[in-house]
């Protein structure tokens, strides 16, 4: 009896909290082993071979066993559950070297291949069984399923033939499809795969495509991510996956097909690089009986690699020049040769240019037969031909008449050709309001529906096959481009004005009394009164208008401005009232003046200064004169820049002639309102002093001191400390570049930063870090001495919400402490530290411990280098 078995993967089968796209596809098959030890039951080695992504390091995916549940047909219920541990391990991955002729070869095909095995033994039944196992996900990205590919999972399996069928099918072996995996299959080109499989018992094998089947994923098979060990396959039917069109389980690759009797599979690859989910079903007759349908399933991986190929257009025509560029329309392995035959009797010509490029010369007009043969390390060899039409003098081209929406264009043709002349034409207008824009008349017009900028196209061939395109880009417009330079002016009633209007048409004007060349784009008109002319420019049937308004005076108004006072050394801005197009300014006595010949200048005069002003409209004119008095700035002195120490204060000597003063910014200030405030600034900044009269000046005067502030000095004479008797104590002082310690008692030095005290009392040493400029900070040490040997001492209480907050060992004479750690009633550690400050705050992680008694263990050095222990119990009290 032969048996089938079905083998289904699936992610939730092994409770991982998330699942991760590896599977490559599976193969399930088995071996009879002979009977087994009860009566009438046989035994089988069942293994899987599962595909898995080559870049799939996850342990959380890579199993090291899975689970196989069996069911019993006809109607599937589960009769056997076990693990199949992982024996064997490997990486196929394709060679780039083991193909030359190919272009840009993959380097990404790899499998890593995990194999499973596991003995069962089953009862001999009529029906037989099927035998499965579900896992999740298929990689991301397969192209022939409905995305996201990885929502699928797998489904590998095989089943157990009863003994109804007869020809001892239960005691089957599976087909072995023993075929390299790892082939090369490259866009859009010819490949083969092989799926040819050997039977041990001589069974005939049919091979065809079938539909993979779906398993564990997030929406399909079973799915648990939080239940125990181990989890059962889902029983038959098994759902088919999702392809997308034009994809499917008998057409996986599109016009791909399989070799029924020789397992091969053939065909022009897909033009879409990526995954394809390939399943091949292998039926297994015996004596004419179906007895088993073996199963594989793979990721079969379409790269961007290019096989070698001579591809050429069908025919070309080369219309410029009589020396013609050839080249292959793909680009070959490094290395290949291409040899050209040129069809005019001259002898072919070999280049390893990558694409083939060869220039060719020919004597003559005409049709050639071109041959091209391309061949690669001696064993590649492709071939084909060509017809190059040589036919030099095409020269195409057109002009255009038009302008604006809804009148016609006019397009004609300028295609000249020295031996044939132009034949074909298509026109495409780049209307995008409709696809009826196009014509095949030599001469055509055309009427935009739309604005804008249009890409007219012709296409134009002539009576030798020359062709060639000409683009050109027109405009679409509601009325033609008419500008004039001003809509608006001022003349004198004694005047002539020349008017401009600026376009591509012709011109008339109105109204044409006091008008010389009305239909010019310039003519001159000179009313006495304020006029409106108006503009019609007409070009293509195209119309635009436009007016200038005239407006006429008899005299000129002008007010130069009130007589005014400014601050010596200011600038002003002159702003005299009136009608005047055009202004002259001068100045007595002479003041500098940025422009005289505009209406509203800058001037800036150094004494009392009077500024005439002449306006005019044409060749009338006014004048008028205005006075500036000049008062100079108060006289202000804000005193010399200083330099302080940090947090100290200065005095500031400030001096103004004004009648007030004031002092900015008010921060850090003290007496603001003399001229000899004292100030404090933490950090360099700038005090202004600002000094105001009543003689005119409308501004103040302002001068600036900065006080910079030199770098904080921060004295540290270290932390206070215990030490014994006797005990030698190096102090360490930091904070500066200059040290002084007082007082001197015990101390070997006094002006080192870490002298060395012997002290038989306590005492608190002060230090003053200082640096060259006399700046200073101070800072103080404790120093308490025990009349006692080296020692640590521990409380036997304490209280976390009272104030005996922490737990401390008390160091005295100790140089280093090694360890201090807390035990509760179980033995386990609660805290621990090597720090001198640092306790136990009756907390774990967070967590507030118990009332209740605490063992603690302590251990230093003291200073010579002798091992103090001291252990004992403290209560905690809350």
């Amino acid at each position: 009896m032969k048996k089938i078995c079905f083998l289904i993967l699936i992610f939730g089968g092994f409770v991982l909290p998330v699942s991760a796209a590896h599977i490559r596809g599976g193969e399930l098959y088995y071996k009879y082993s002979g009977p087994g030890a009860a009566a009438n039951s046989s035994k089988y080695l069942v293994t899987l071979k599962l595909y898995i992504d080559c870049g799939q390091n996850d342990p959380g995916q890579l199993d090291t066993r899975v689970f196989l549940t069996v069911f019993s047909k006809p109607n599937n219920t589960q009769v056997l559950g076990t693990f199949a541990n992982m024996s064997n391990e490997e990486f196929i991955r394709y060679d780039p070297a083991s193909n030359p002729c190919l272009n840009n070869p993959p380097r990404d095909v790899c499998y890593r291949l995990r194999y499973y095995q596991t003995t069962i033994e089953l009862p001999n039944t009529a029906s037989g069984y099927t035998i499965a196992f579900q896992r999740c996900c298929r990689i991301e990205g397969i192209q022939n399923l409905v995305p996201p590919s990885n929502d699928f999972g797998a489904t590998y399996s095989c089943e157990i033939p009863g003994t109804a069928l007869g020809v001892n099918a239960y005691q089957n072996t599976s087909p072995s499809v023993t075929t390299k995996d790892a082939v090369a299959v490259c866009v859009g080109s010819d490949f083969q795969f092989d799926f040819s499989a050997k039977d041990e018992q001589n069974d005939s094998l049919v091979y065809k495509f079938c539909d993979a089947y779906a398993g564990g994923g997030p929406n399909n098979g079973q799915n648990c991510y939080t239940c125990p060990l181990p989890i059962p396959g889902a029983p038959p039917p098994y759902r088919a996956l999702n392809y997308q069109s034009p994809y499917s389980g008998s057409a996986p690759m599109g016009g791909v097909t399989i070799n029924s009797k020789t397992g091969i599979m053939s065909g022009i690859a897909p033009n879409k690089i990526g995954q394809y989910v390939v399943t091949v079903c292998i039926a297994e007759y015996r004596k004419g009986v179906l007895i088993n349908t073996h199963r594989k399933d793979i990721h079969i991986k379409v790269s961007d690699c290019i096989p070698l190929n001579a591809v050429l257009k069908p025919d070309y025509s080369y219309c410029d020049d009589f020396l013609v560029t050839f080249r292959n329309l793909q680009v070959n392995p490094t290395g290949s040769v291409y040899t050209w035959d040129f069809g005019d009797g001259s002898t072919p010509e070999s280049t390893t240019v990558p694409d083939g490029t060869l220039q060719h010369l020919y004597a003559d007009t005409g049709t050639y037969r071109v041959k091209l043969k391309v061949v690669l390390a001696g064993q590649c060899l492709d071939s084909t031909t060509t017809l190059a039409r040589v036919y030099p003098g095409f020269f195409p081209g057109f002009t255009f008449n038009g302008a604006c929406l809804y009148t016609p264009f006019e397009f004609n043709d300028t295609t000249k050709g020295k031996y044939g002349p132009a034949s074909k034409w298509t026109w495409n207008f780049g209307d995008e309001t409709t696809d009826g824009d196009t014509s095949h008349a030599r001469n055509t017009t055309w009427k935009y529906n739309s604005l804008g900028f249009k890409t007219v196209q012709l296409i134009v061939g002539s009576t030798k096959g020359c062709i060639d395109t000409v683009p050109m880009i027109i405009e679409v417009k509601d009325k033609p481009d008419l500008t004039l330079p001003f809509t608006d002016t001022l003349i004198c009633d004694i005047d002539t004005l020349q008017l401009r209007a600026i376009g591509d048409g012709t011109f008339k004007w109105s109204p044409t009394d006091s008008m010389l060349n009305s239909t010019s784009a310039t003519p001159i008109v000179f009313p006495d009164k304020t006029t409106t002319y108006n503009v019609t420019m007409t070009e293509n049937r195209c119309v635009a208008n436009g007016s200038i308004r005239v407006r006429v005076v008899s005299f000129v108004t002008l007010n130069a401005g009130s007589d005014t006072t400014i601050c010596t050394t200011d600038t002003i801005q002159l702003n005299p009232q009136g009608d005047g197009l055009k202004y002259t300014w001068t100045a007595t006595p002479s003041a500098y003046i940025n422009d005289a010949n505009t209406r509203m200048p800058l001037t800036t005069p150094l004494t009392n200064t009077n500024y005439h002003v002449i306006s005019r409209i044409g060749k009338c004119f006014a004048e008028d004169d205005l006075n500036v008095v000049t008062i100079p700035y108060p006289e202000v002195d804000a005193g010399r820049d200083a330099i302080i120490c940090y947090d100290d204060t200065v005095m500031l000597n400030g001096y103004t002639n004004g009648s007030s003063f004031r002092w900015d910014p008010p921060i850090s200030i003290i007496n603001r309102n003399t001229l000899a405030p004292s100030v404090f600034p933490l950090q360099t900044r700038t005090y202004t002093l600002l000094g105001y009269d009543t003689l005119g000046c409308p501004k103040p005067g302002i001068d600036r001191v900065v006080v910079s502030v030199r770098p904080e000095i921060v004295a540290d004479a270290g932390n206070d400390t215990a030490i014994v008797k006797g005990q030698p104590l190096q102090l360490k002082g930091s904070g500066s570049e200059f040290f002084a310690w007082s007082p001197e008692t015990g101390l070997n030095t006094t002006s080192k930063e870490d002298p060395i005290a012997v002290v038989d009392r306590n005492m608190s040493y002060v230090l003053k870090a200082y640096d060259a400029n006399g700046c200073y900070d101070l800072d103080t040490m404790n120093v308490q001495v025990f009349q006692t040997a080296p020692d640590i001492f521990v409380p036997n209480a304490f209280a976390p919400d009272g104030r005996n907050r922490e737990l401390r060992p008390k160091a005295v004479g100790i140089s280093t402490l090694q360890y201090f750690r807390v035990f509760n009633r179980w033995g386990q550690i609660v805290f621990q530290t090597t720090q001198f400050d640092k306790g136990w705050d009756g907390t774990v992680n967070g967590v507030r411990q118990a009332n209740g008694t605490y063992v603690w263990m302590v251990r230093g050095t003291d200073y010579t280098g002798k091992i103090v222990t001291r252990k004992g119990t403290a209560v905690l009290i809350r």
